[in-house]
């Protein structure tokens, strides 16, 4: 019956078939492929792993993850926990001795227009408050923050110091943006330091008279805390490296509240600078607590710091020999604990990706973080003997450790999906932004565009030749 069916069928009819399956074929391909690129699965292997395999009886039940830093499955945490919030970078650089000197340089503008975006809408909300009114030379410091223009800007910071020759924000103003070396930049901040001292202690007198008043303290001590930070990271770059970490000692005492500012990453800088590396471990020993946001500089100190008591004898090929030491199983584990939190950052510290200069804002966990770091740690990491190759035997391995990123994480909440968007947005377009987890092509989307292939060739064979095709499918 077969073969009386098969010797009825025309050429036409064949050449109908394989051009239909090639039509289907193509639509799954291209479903799937959009699929793919708005979710990062294939919808065939979705539907197969949730709602087949349960029913076959695969269903794998996974063990718990660690409940002091992994949100597990608990979706009421995940929507508590803020995905993609944008910080300030603690080690931003200055935009006129800084930032403006490599666009002099290159022609390449190395700030985003929504990077300096965020930094007016931090400045309008640190440095003005609902007080301006009455101090004419802050009336038009709050008008030169929104100034999109530099030159604006600096034009209003002058007539400011016209009407008062002790507005500090105009001298903040002036040292970040018209200073075109650290040296200057220095000198206008302690120009503003003395005018925010005075400033601040006028507002400590009255600060309880009214609301308002106590808006301008908070605003005034603001302006005061970043001048002195500021201050700190001059002498930090002009190599007054000791003065500068008194300096950073001495504000995180006087305003312990504002640690949210995050000057203790000022603070394990300099210090590694200083290759204090017990003052490193006793900062680590306050700030990475469980209770407390984590960060690329955190934890990647705290590796480094492990690494640094082993790296110097570490070899490969002996290890897989005799296995690992405690300190080295420590060592690594603190590696994969800090990969897990940001994995852009071993490409930067193994020069395996180029570095740009530091953006003004971060998404923690996200690439800009990772460029921040690398930017000012990197020399810390040479200078310790070994580390490197130990960053680069067991970086990888954290992987393997956390097939399914997005969905659930071993030490910390899962990876937040929406870094790679915001991180295009902070840093600079000539820079390739690194994405995690890499969105490799799943196998169905393989499958079916073969599959769409083949059967088009098929379809253009039969299309040719007919009789020949007739002839090998009866066969």
């Amino acid at each position: 019956t077969v073969t009386v069916f098969l010797s009825t069928l025309t050429p036409k009819f064949y050449f109908a078939l394989t051009v239909t399956s090639s039509f289907i074929s193509g639509l799954i391909f291209v479903f799937e492929w959009w699929h793919f690129r708005k979710y990062g699965t294939s919808f065939i292997e979705q539907v197969s792993v949730s709602h087949l395999r349960p029913l076959i009886g695969g269903a794998e039940s996974s063990p718990p993850a660690p409940a002091a830093f992994s949100a597990g499955d608990n979706e009421t945490g995940r929507q508590n926990m803020p995905e993609c919030k944008v910080w300030r970078n603690p080690l931003n650089l200055f935009r006129g001795a800084e930032y403006s000197r490599y666009m002099w340089v290159t022609g390449k503008e190395p700030l985003t227009y929504y990077d300096m975006n965020l930094s007016a809408q931090d400045h309008q909300t640190f440095f003005t408050c609902d007080t301006d009114a009455l101090r004419p030379s802050d009336t038009v410091m709050q008008k030169a923050w929104r100034e999109r223009n530099p030159q604006a800007r600096i034009k209003a910071a002058y007539q400011a110091l016209e009407l008062n020759n002790d507005c500090a924000t105009a001298y903040v103003l002036l040292a970040e943006e018209e200073a075109t070396t650290i040296v200057d930049a220095e000198k206008y901040f302690k120009q503003a330091l003395k005018a925010g001292e005075v400033i601040y202690r006028k507002s400590q007198n009255c600060h309880s008279q009214s609301p308002q008043h106590e808006a301008q303290l908070r605003r005034d001590t603001n302006v005061l805390v970043y001048v002195k930070r500021r201050l700190a990271m001059c002498a930090r770059k002009l190599g007054r490296i000791r003065e500068a970490v008194k300096m950073m000692r001495d504000l995180m005492k006087e305003f312990p509240l504002l640690s949210m500012l995050n000057i203790h990453e000022n603070l394990l800088e300099a210090l590694l600078e200083l290759q204090a590396y017990a003052d490193v471990q006793a900062v680590l020993a306050k700030y990475d607590d469980i209770s407390l946001p984590k960060s690329a500089a955190i934890c990647y100190t705290a590796a480094l710091l492990k690494a640094r008591a082993v790296s110097e004898r570490f070899s490969p090929e002996t290890a897989s020999k005799r296995g690992l030491s405690t300190a080295e199983i420590n060592a690594v584990e603190a590696i994969h604990r800090a990969v897990e939190f940001n994995p852009h950052v071993p490409k930067y510290l193994l020069e395996m990706k180029s570095l740009v200069l530091p953006p003004e804002h971060i998404l923690k966990r996200g690439d800009s973080e990772a460029v921040a770091y690398a930017f000012f740690h990197l020399q810390h990491w040479k200078r310790i003997e070994g580390a490197l190759n130990l960053l680069h035997c067991t970086w990888e391995g954290t992987f393997r450790m956390i097939p399914y990123p997005l969905e659930k994480g071993h030490l910390f909440y899962p990876y937040p999906s929406c870094t790679e968007t915001a991180d295009r947005e902070l840093l600079p377009t000539f820079h390739e932004v690194s994405v995690y987890p890499q969105k490799e092509l799943p196998f169905f989307i393989h499958f079916t565009a073969g599959l769409c292939s083949f059967s088009a060739m098929l379809a253009l064979l039969t299309h040719q030749f007919p009789e020949l095709m007739v002839i090998f499918v009866k066969a």
